[in-house]
């Protein structure tokens, strides 16, 4: 392959990457992977001097997607030159002071301040143009919502949860595919949230790492300075260090010995001039700020030889590939497994047993393959389930190869159902384990969710099985029969129709006024009516319901429980009105609030604008949004929430 067709491979490779990681949330490769093909791409334009228009090394990143109100940055945000090589920092610095601080890993929110209060939190975006997060900043855990200066303020900062949050936040959820994949993704999730009452109760932090000028000449002096006067007004900011080129050495020691003990996720170090007025009079690139630079780690990377793959699966029927290989040292631990996320990664690394491959912890935290040196390929993609033996497909979502066992059947996903059933957010049945559903799975005791309202048919062999007793057996039969008065939205969870988690299942119940005659008969077209409903997750419900077992089953188990329902004495003087929403509110906490009083009314809140809408409720009746637009085609009256309240 020639150059120029090269830099066209990679400029789509690492876009795509890009695009799943900002926009979706994904990760398609490994930070180590895209670094390594992003200096390539670099390296490549210097040697022929081709840029395409593109390419990521002139872009600063990608158009947000969602429903939050949109706003330009009074200053553009821009990426940072990086490095890996300590010498480079050194050299950097040209015989000058720096500040060094940690390059947090989350998601970076700009605030504003006027008066003394917070009036404005904005994401970065694409460094352009960001998402209001206003609502949602004021609960953050450390924000000020008021200071004591009063001139207009605008700080830049990067809003984290903690590994200990993220690992509470995952142990209420049961079901292992529904846990989060990182504190990143949870982090960028919540603090977007159209409700604040969920980005409330996440627990987020945010750390102060810069400021835009504040117009006093001692404030903005240096880089310390700043940071003094934003410590001084409440504000957390990020851990420093002052560095010069003699002592940067030691200085990013002592960084790289506490990322081992950190409670929040980093991805390096971010070196800057203190003195801020040098700093300007660098100017920038296209792309970078000179006044500062990022540091990335040399990842420590040890040599191993991989000896099997392990093909787990789960309740959905995905199957995911784990790389098992002689234990290695790295970052102070032993490291022996490392996820491969999907068959996609299999191929492109060209996997093979008894491959000699590279491995890394990305971050220092989390075990990934980097390279694999023999390449060998003969890694053999299984068409067998590994708990069934059925037959399994490939599934391509998006350009991303996985794999699937499609057995209804399969023993995996009968005890991880089972499992998924009888969790917190399902049933909340105490004392079935995953170990004692597998007991009772293997003797027979069960073989539909609904048995498990008659496991006393088998009290004598349960007290008398190893590990239980007559204490476990009554406190278990207690908590099945306190299962037994519910809500419908618990069963519809715990059924375990793909991508309906807890929340989906509530929103599907309230559209439905709790009718399961109407939710097991409806259209795709009416499930994507709900907002937060899409066509896949809509495609999915459908065809669970097509399925006249699963429909059965659900039958069988509403038999054996009380659904309880929540009184409503509104007046229904919204029935049959079909509204939607959109833009910021005023008279209303958030969408959900007003949501609520509408359904409460006998009024339905879809999330899109069609022929069957009757108000689209917005603020801003006169802009020009893809909603105003269609409303106006389609002769729908456009009402602010004054309107709203008027009706």
């Amino acid at each position: 392959m020639d150059k120029t067709e090269r830099i066209k491979e990679l400029v789509k490779i690492l876009n795509d990457a890009s695009r799943a990681y900002y926009q979706e949330d994904t990760e398609i490769m490994s930070n180590f992977e895209y670094d390594k093909l992003y200096d390539e791409l670099v390296s490549l334009e210097q040697e022929t001097g081709l840029v395409l228009s593109g390419s990521p090394t002139s872009k600063v990143g990608y158009e947000i997607l969602s429903e939050l109100p949109k706003e330009r940055h009074p200053e553009p945000m821009l990426s940072l030159d990086k490095t890996k090589s300590v010498d480079s920092l050194a050299a950097w610095l040209n015989g000058r002071m720096g500040v060094m601080s940690w390059k947090l890993d989350g998601l970076t929110v700009v605030l504003t301040y006027d008066g003394g209060e917070l009036v404005k939190a904005v994401t970065r975006g694409n460094g352009e143009i960001g998402e209001v997060i206003t609502n949602n900043a004021k609960v953050f855990a450390n924000v000020p919502k008021k200071i004591t200066y009063k001139s207009p303020l605008t700080i830049r900062g990067e809003a984290i949860i903690t590994y200990t949050d993220f690992e509470k936040i995952n142990q209420t959820i049961e079901d292992v595919e529904s846990k989060y994949k990182n504190p990143r993704n949870l982090c960028s999730g919540t603090v977007r949230q159209l409700n604040n009452e969920i980005t409330a109760k996440r627990n987020v932090h945010f750390f102060a790492f810069s400021m835009l000028d504040s117009g006093d000449e001692e404030i903005d002096r240096t880089v310390n300075s700043r940071f003094d006067f934003l410590s001084d007004l409440g504000f957390s900011v990020v851990e420093h260090k002052n560095v010069t080129p003699e002592n940067i050495y030691d200085v990013v020691k002592e960084f790289s010995d506490k990322i081992s003990t950190n409670d929040f996720p980093s991805d390096g170090l971010v070196l800057s001039f203190d003195d801020i007025a040098y700093g300007k009079s660098l100017g920038r690139t296209a792309k970078f700020p000179r006044d500062s630079i990022a540091f990335k780690w040399a990842d420590e990377e040890a040599e191993t030889i991989i000896r099997s793959v392990e093909w787990s699966p789960s309740r959905t029927g995905l199957i995911n590939p784990i790389a098992v290989f002689d234990a290695v040292e790295l970052e102070g631990t032993s490291v022996s497994r490392a996820s491969i996320h999907n068959v996609s990664i299999v191929k492109q690394l060209e996997l093979g047993i008894g491959d000699t491959i590279k491995v890394y912890k990305a971050n220092m935290i989390i075990p990934q393959i980097s390279e694999n040196i023999t390449k060998s390929n003969n890694l053999t993609i299984p068409d067998m389930c590994p708990a069934c033996s059925g037959k399994t497909v490939l599934k391509d979502e998006n350009g991303v190869e996985t794999l699937y066992c499609p057995n209804p059947d399969c023993p995996a996903k009968s005890i991880k159902l089972f499992t998924h059933f009888v969790s917190r957010n399902a049933m909340n049945i105490d004392g079935m384990s995953e170990a004692t559903l597998q007991k009772f799975l293997d003797k027979g005791f069960l073989v539909e969710l609904y048995d498990i309202y008659h496991i006393d048919r088998y009290e004598e062999e349960i007290v008398d099985m190893d590990g239980f007793g007559r204490k476990s057996y009554d406190n278990m039969i207690e908590s099945i029969n306190t299962s037994r008065n519910t809500d419908l939205a618990r069963v519809l969870y715990g059924i375990g129709i793909i991508n309906v988690g807890n929340a989906t299942a509530k929103l599907i119940c309230k559209f439905f006024k709790n009718d399961i005659d109407k939710i097991i008969n409806a259209t795709e077209d009416e499930f994507s009516e709900i907002e937060g409903i899409g066509e896949v997750i809509a495609e999915g419900i459908v065809t669970y319901f097509a399925d006249a077992e699963n429909v059965r089953v659900l039958r069988a188990i509403l038999d054996e429980v009380n659904i309880i329902e929540e009184v409503n004495d509104k007046e229904q003087d919204l029935e049959g009105k079909t509204f939607v929403i959109t833009g910021s509110l005023e008279s209303f906490a958030n969408r959900d609030e007003l949501k609520k009083l509408i359904e409460d009314r006998g009024g339905k809140v879809a999330g899109s604008v069609s022929s069957k809408t009757d108000y689209l409720i917005n603020n801003d009746v006169t802009s020009n949004s893809s909603k105003n637009k269609k409303a106006k085609d389609l002769g729908i009256p456009i009402i602010s929430e004054e309107d709203f309240l008027k009706l």
